[in-house]
């Protein structure tokens, strides 16, 4: 990777592919300009340089597109979907009480666990594209380790799913993402909640945090050992490089491998702190781009067939200059998804989310020319 002195870098700037800060870190990805917060942010850590296999594409500072971005947010504005943000937030709550029990070592229960798993799954059961649309926006905020925690019990689910788990493998492998990062509690807080960057020694503390995370699922909150080694073995990585005991292959039980994909794709579809979301090709591209160094082959087909090349919310381009909104994914057929128009061809916004429906799979006059961030002009593109 091609090094730069963050001191040359400048607001607007792009790169061909993703830059990345103290390792694998991830600062901005492919073509997204560089903004100011951002690299003030990386000079009050003291990160001096950053890493990018790609080249410099731009200099000049884009136009802010907040406002004309709000029509491809599409909020969620339905009473049905206004219920499932209600419900959310009552799970973030419940988590947030669960953490603080953890923290403080006070009446600990797998009570409050058990029931935000029952309701994420419930959630998943009867309304499935609603709530991948609304964890795969980022409509919830940034996200911290609540929300990603929440998050990952959605997609792991939907992965499980897929690879016809029985009831109770389901119920480990999403409380097993429930809890996965809890170790991160344990933590001295001075390390955890540090806004500049870890030295190594910083960094060997913070990979014990799946450690600690075995200990609290096992012997505090009582569940069954898979359930705590998922937990355990969730930033092992395929090719034998993880943490923190080396495994690598098959050594590494089923439920951490699914845990593994979903927690690399949710950190790159969630805002953060420190830079914004992907969009969720960009993040699929990039798990796609893996080769088997991260993640277990199978299990990445069987998230490619769960989410689709595009994932539900995703805003693309047909080859009719249509724009869209993908609302249901083809298994069988990722790169054909059923999709809402936004705008037509003639530069009609459908403001009240009653554009025309079309199944790529079955109509075969249209295909996806390619994916539009919402932080485009809201405006009708060209190819």
């Amino acid at each position: 990777m091609e090094k730069w002195k963050v001191a040359n870098l400048k607001p607007g700037m792009k790169f061909s592919k993703p830059v990345y800060f103290d390792g694998d870190n991830l600062f901005a990805p492919e073509n997204v300009p560089l903004k100011e917060k951002d690299l003030k942010r990386l000079g009050k850590w003291g990160v001096e340089e950053v890493e990018s296999d790609g080249a410099l594409l731009s200099d000049e500072v884009p136009v802010d597109n907040e406002t004309a971005s709000n029509f491809f947010e599409q909020p969620f504005r339905s009473p049905e979907q206004q219920e499932i943000v209600a419900q959310y937030s009552g799970l973030v709550s419940r988590l947030k009480e669960l953490h603080e029990q953890l923290r403080n070592g006070n009446g600990i229960s797998s009570e409050i666990s058990d029931s935000i798993v029952d309701g994420l799954l419930s959630l998943v059961e009867k309304r499935k594209n609603d709530i991948l649309q609304f964890v795969l926006y980022g409509l919830h905020g940034e996200a911290g380790l609540v929300e990603n925690s929440l998050n990952s019990v959605v997609l792991s689910s939907l992965v499980g799913k897929n690879l016809n788990m029985p009831k109770h493998k389901l119920l480990h492998l999403s409380t097993s993402a429930l809890l996965h990062d809890v170790g991160m509690l344990r933590l001295p807080t001075e390390i955890s909640e540090k806004k500049g960057a870890l030295t190594k020694d910083e960094l060997k503390v913070v990979r014990t945090h799946p450690i600690h995370s075995y200990k609290i699922i096992t012997r505090e909150l009582k569940y069954p050992e898979e359930v705590g080694l998922a937990a355990l073995q969730h930033q092992e990585r395929w090719d034998g490089n993880g943490y923190p005991r080396g495994l690598s292959g098959g050594s590494i039980i089923v439920p951490a491998r699914i845990i593994a994909v979903v927690d690399s794709f949710e950190a790159m579809v969630s805002r953060r702190p420190y830079r914004s979301s992907m969009i969720g090709y960009t993040a699929m591209r990039h798990i796609l781009s893996d080769n088997s160094r991260r993640f277990d082959p199978e299990i990445l087909k069987v998230f490619i067939r769960t989410m689709g090349i595009y994932p539900i919310g995703s805003i693309v381009l047909l080859n009719n200059s249509c724009i869209a909104r993908v609302i249901e994914n083809n298994s069988e057929a990722p790169l054909k998804p059923k999709i809402k128009v936004m705008i037509n061809e003639k530069g009609l916004e459908y403001t009240e989310d009653d554009g025309e429906v079309i199944d790529l799979f079955s109509n075969r006059e249209f295909f996806i020319a390619r994916a539009v961030d919402p932080k485009e002009r809201a405006q009708k593109a060209e190819v």
